[in-house]
């Protein structure tokens, strides 16, 4: 099946600010150099590399009040949410290297805020082993790549929930959540009171990644903007090692493919966030070729010529 894509950017955040281990501000560059952009145009794609947003250093101080690096984490998200925001107004897909995952709340908020001014319906499909739905209240850590779905929703500081000035950024009927196996104690109850719906793994075990997809892609239609976030550590340890917060039991290769090829099949992919990619604890940069090979199915790329 032959498909056009819009005109690609690539945007950097090179930071770790918002985790718990230093490294993932290195992901841009490994991506880079596992032959990212290289494999888009080998795919047809206009693609313009716009090199990486420049914000501040990580502090690598503790918690205050249950956030580690607040300011910083708010800085880099507003200039993530302008970059994004500007590459969709001008009529290109963005595709977000991270970096953490914090960085979802500036690139959603981003896509949230383009979808309302265009009149789309969001659909947010977060690829994850956790389902980053921490406040300040429940967090164990404080790391605020943990809380961003919750941001997003309208739970968190108010730097954060209001980035885009309305909140919540999203609803949490916009999100599917997929892969997810890794809930702390008191974001499970923040989980339910709010209704997320989540596809975990022990779903996924009982019905199948090829159910579980139908159901998470049902209702996207001609109208529909479809967000990927892709945490790299939704994917089993196993092949995709370079992650900070490896948790096992994740998809395989073959279904990590079939969740990619199922999204391009829907045609309605108009943003993505590649994130948590961590070189320093990779294999020979074996995860960002990994992510590589994903996101060329993200764009069509399969076995077979398919109707």
């Amino acid at each position: 099946m032959s498909r056009t894509f819009p005109p690609v950017s690539l945007l950097g955040a090179p930071t770790d600010v918002g985790a718990g281990h230093r490294g993932a501000g290195l992901g841009p560059e490994a991506l880079r150099i596992a032959g990212l952009p290289e494999a888009l145009v080998a795919r047809g794609i206009d693609l313009i590399d716009r090199g990486n947003i420049d914000g501040p250093r990580n502090p690598w101080t503790p918690p205050d009040d249950g956030y580690r690096h607040l300011k910083e984490v708010t800085d880099w998200n507003r200039m993530v949410m302008h970059a994004v925001e500007a590459e969709l107004d001008a009529g290109r897909m963005p595709i977000l290297l991270g970096g953490d995952h914090c960085l979802g709340v500036g690139s959603i908020t981003a896509v949230a805020r383009h979808c309302r001014k265009t009149g789309k319906k969001l659909r947010v499909l977060w690829l994850d082993a956790h389902a980053d739905f921490n406040t300040h209240n429940v967090t164990p850590s404080g790391n605020i790549h943990g809380m961003p779905v919750a941001c997003l929703c309208g739970l968190g500081p108010r730097e954060l929930t209001h980035l885009g000035g309305d909140a919540p950024a999203m609803s949490a009927g916009d999100i599917r959540q997929i892969g997810i196996r890794s809930v702390d104690e008191g974001e499970k109850r923040l989980v339910k009171e709010h209704g997320l719906d989540v596809y975990d793994m022990r779903y996924i075990d009982e019905v199948g990644m090829k159910r579980a997809m139908e159901e998470a892609l049902d209702g996207v239609d001609d109208n529909t903007h479809v967000h990927v976030s892709f945490d790299v550590d939704f994917l089993d340890p196993s092949i995709a090692p370079g992650v900070g917060t490896t948790v096992p039991g994740g998809p395989n290769y073959r279904e990590a493919q079939l969740v990619m090829e199922m999204i391009a099949d829907s045609g309605r992919m108009g943003s993505l966030d590649i994130v948590e990619l961590n070189p320093l604890l990779d294999a020979q940069n074996a995860t960002a070729k990994l992510a590589v090979d994903l996101v060329e199915s993200l764009f069509g790329k399969s076995t077979l010529m398919r109707d």
